[in-house]
């Protein structure tokens, strides 16, 4: 059965930063008789309530950087990511939230240190763990889920 690495908040689950979801009825028809496996980076590190954070080109590389603090959170989402890849590594498709600076595969927004947009088709933090595993990736929006 083909297993499919799935943002949480598309299944339902309330794991948006301000504890909401975004249920994908559409998708979820699609994936009906795929083994799903949910994964929220955010709400594990951070908890759900929790405040924005953008995705923000730095000497570093690409980082989350929090809206409230202007503090690095990257290494809790990157780490998240690496052991949740490890412990499941016979996944055959991500999907990812698009537009987040965790999940989305090539719709995350990318700002300067002076928040002005760079780029609107970057890869998240923890899509971009998938990607460099060679893990098929798409945003839950795509049009060519399969």
């Amino acid at each position: 059965m083909k297993k499919i690495a799935i943002s949480a908040c598309l299944l339902g689950e309330p794991c948006r930063y301000d504890a909401s979801n975004n249920k994908n009825e559409r998708l979820l028809e699609k994936l009906k008789g795929y083994e799903l496996i949910p994964f929220c980076p955010e709400d594990y590190a951070f908890g759900s309530p929790r405040p924005t954070m953008d995705l923000v080109k730095t000497s570093q590389g690409n980082r989350a950087i929090s809206n409230k603090t202007g503090e690095d959170i990257s290494s809790p989402i990157i780490d998240y990511a690496k052991v949740f890849f490890d412990k499941n590594p016979q996944i055959d498709l991500f999907i990812g939230k698009d537009r987040s600076p965790s999940c989305g595969v090539c719709s995350a927004k990318l700002y300067d240190k002076e928040k002005n947009l760079i780029s609107s088709t970057e890869a998240g933090l923890m899509a971009e763990e998938a990607l460099k595993r060679g893990i098929k990736s798409i945003d839950a929006e795509a049009n060519h889920i399969f």
